[in-house]
């Protein structure tokens, strides 16, 4: 047993170790990975190697067509509106949910709290609560599928949300202001109200993506959180 525990904690290193990689950006979009360079990298065996990329591809870190040389994924503009199109199907549903029943996780409020701490010291590692708001609020809606399926988008979305708080045009006061608002309105039962500012914090973030990648920003990258006061 113990030749496979060692195995199996090379790969989830290796896993961890490309993972941060490509959000960070230093291995970029369409860097291709073979077995041997990331054996030869690491200095393991090549089944690790294989182990890690398989890993990596499932969680669409990596894309491999017709089992070709896998490569560091690469989201184009429609790429990213369809994955804030289909968060904010989910995450709309979990909400009204929730609003129905008054229930506001109190994981979601410790991660907005850490994440206004960390704009506000212009720490980096944003990213982490962020995510953390919006998977805990779906998973509060108990459904192990529902769950499921979101997670299935986790990887696509932190590579979104590390690209997005880079992004100079972002308003760190808004992004801040929509998840507590968010939670108010799920507090007070307002299921409309909630998922209406979900997709107004959502719609912003991928129109600002799609911008950065290229694509032209429809009118939603541009307008005023109705979350904040309104400018004097």
């Amino acid at each position: 047993m113990e030749p496979e525990i060692m195995v199996t904690s090379v790969v989830d290193a290796l896993v961890e170790d490309l993972r941060h990689k490509v959000l960070s950006g230093e291995l970029a979009p369409g860097t291709p990975l073979t077995e041997l360079e990331v054996a030869t990298r690491y200095d393991v065996a090549r089944a690790s190697a294989r182990a890690a990329i398989d890993r990596l591809t499932g969680e669409k870190v990596l894309v491999r067509a017709n089992y070709r040389t896998a490569r560091v994924i690469a989201l184009g503009p429609e790429d990213v509106r369809d994955i804030y199109r289909t968060r904010a199907r989910l995450e709309s549903s979990v909400l009204r949910e929730l609003a129905r029943t008054r229930h506001v996780p109190e994981e979601a409020r410790e991660a907005n709290a850490q994440l206004t701490a960390l704009w506000a010291e212009r720490s980096p590692g944003r990213v982490a609560p962020d995510m953390r708001f919006h998977t805990s609020l779906v998973d509060a809606a108990g459904s192990e599928r529902t769950s499921a399926v979101y997670r299935s988008l986790a990887f696509e979305t932190r590579l979104c949300m590390a690209r997005l708080q880079v992004n100079p045009q972002l308003d760190p006061d808004a992004n801040i202001a929509e998840h507590a608002r968010i939670l108010d309105l799920i507090a007070a039962g307002d299921a409309d109200g909630a998922a209406a500012m979900l997709e107004e914090h959502l719609a912003r973030a991928r129109e600002l993506l799609a911008a950065s990648l290229g694509g032209e920003a429809g009118p939603e990258a541009n307008r005023p959180s109705s979350a904040l006061p309104p400018a004097s």
